[in-house]
């Protein structure tokens, strides 16, 4: 066989073991002493005895079972050195035998969610909970997090390693939290879920389960299964709904708005899912749930979106109505800016504007937000005011790198006037 194929197959299968099941085996190795960072060294140690060992002997029939195996492996001989023995606490007991069934991870379910519990727990600060689950369970880079979360990637790198040694201190136990324990627990795993979607949102088609996107919708409709609180559903029909879109989002290389997406390109089976789940989301008679949050008013803003497959109209009215429930409930900057822009489809391009002028006086840092910038220079080009519109325009494309976002926002300017 031709070794640069066998080196080229062998970094595939471990790349796409790493996207599938990098956080499933880092829970399954971590869960006996809580010891995260440790667990870290041996899969990587694994991986990288996998780009040596693969190309040679072909790839395993089981890459994650491989992989676990030479993980484990590298950690008992950590918990079999002198140097181990001196140091760990005296009240931990002697290397537990491994169960059978968690000999091969495809068997024992997906572990990641008691990982992304054991990020949320109480014992952990507030502000890194959701970036420590979005490295260990879902394997984002800490510069990609420091970046989404506006931190610098050495401060968010060391928050990062302090909040893995606090898992590791406390003994955190890893398992799924009891009834009373979620409502304390779930919105920073939820947050997490969604953190995954954002940062990668046009990675990949509904299909692919190998991206963030695709890991989100999977750990999204886990949870509402296992713990379907109505944010969890809500979070789920969401993804759905967003999801399902992905492959109309683009035409050409440019980005096509929400409104102007051809219809036909979108999964229904999966916009009938997130409609199942925001009905039960949104419960019903006789005991409706509390008040709708966060992620049961974006699926249900999505869910109107979506209803133009079948109505062939989108009501802006009832979108109006969403929104300002939703900024109410989250006031980002991201949400007022849709309000604005929700806001002109009803009442006018001049309120839209009128909208964004309070924003801009109210946030500092909306002159640096780039959808706020592309709105603006879409509803200018609305009025007429065709070289404000091209400025805007020219603003919003310096503040993206996205290639498609770009060429949307260039194929616009070229337009106006």
């Amino acid at each position: 066989m031709d070794p640069l194929t066998d080196q080229t197959r062998a970094r595939a299968a471990a790349d796409a073991a790493a996207r599938a099941s990098y956080g499933r085996l880092l829970a399954l190795l971590a869960a006996r002493d809580g010891d995260i960072q440790r667990a870290e060294d041996a899969l990587a140690g694994a991986f990288e005895r996998a780009l040596t060992h693969w190309p040679a002997d072909g790839v395993p029939t089981n890459p994650d079972g491989w992989l676990l195996a030479v993980a484990r492996n590298r950690l008992r001989d950590v918990y079999r050195s002198a140097a181990y023995r001196t140091t760990v606490p005296p009240d931990t007991g002697p290397e537990p035998a491994v169960p059978a069934e968690e000999t091969d991870p495809d068997r024992i379910g997906d572990r990641r969610l008691e990982l992304m519990f054991v990020c949320a727990h109480p014992a952990i600060e507030a502000g890194i909970r959701t970036p420590l689950m979005l490295q260990t369970v879902l394997g984002v880079d800490a510069a990609d997090i420091a970046a989404a979360f506006a931190v610098p990637a050495p401060t968010m790198a060391q928050r990062l390693v302090r909040a893995k040694r606090r898992i590791r201190d406390a003994r955190i136990p890893f398992r799924l939290p009891a009834r009373p324990e979620v409502p304390a627990r779930l919105p920073p795993v939820l947050e997490a879920v969604y953190g995954a979607y954002a940062i990668d949102w046009r990675g990949a088609a509904p299909e692919v389960r190998g991206s963030l996107t695709g890991d989100a919708l999977t750990l999204a409709l886990l949870l509402a299964d296992l713990l379907p609180e109505p944010e969890a559903l809500g979070l789920a029909a969401l993804l759905c709904f967003s999801l399902a879109r992905a492959d109309a989002r683009e035409d050409d290389g440019v980005l096509v708005p929400l409104d102007e997406q051809d219809v036909a390109r979108w999964d229904g089976a999966l916009i009938e899912r997130g409609e199942a789940l925001l009905r039960r989301a949104l419960g019903g008679p006789p005991s409706p749930p509390d008040p709708p949050g966060r992620f049961r008013l974006e699926a249900a803003i999505q869910s109107v979106h979506c209803a133009r497959a079948r109505t062939g109209r989108t009501d802006w009215p009832a979108l109006v109505t969403l929104h300002r429930a939703l900024v109410r409930v989250a006031p980002t900057l991201g949400g007022r800016v849709a309000l604005a822009a929700v806001v002109a489809r009803v009442d006018g391009a001049a309120a839209g504007l009128a909208a964004l002028d309070e924003i801009a006086a109210s946030d500092p840092a909306s002159g640096r937000f780039q959808p706020l910038w592309a709105t603006r220079a879409h509803l200018l080009a609305a009025l007429g005011a065709d070289d404000d519109a091209r400025a805007a325009y020219d603003k919003a494309r310096s503040l993206t790198t996205d290639p498609a976002v770009r060429a949307f926002l260039v194929e616009r300017s070229g337009a106006t006037g």
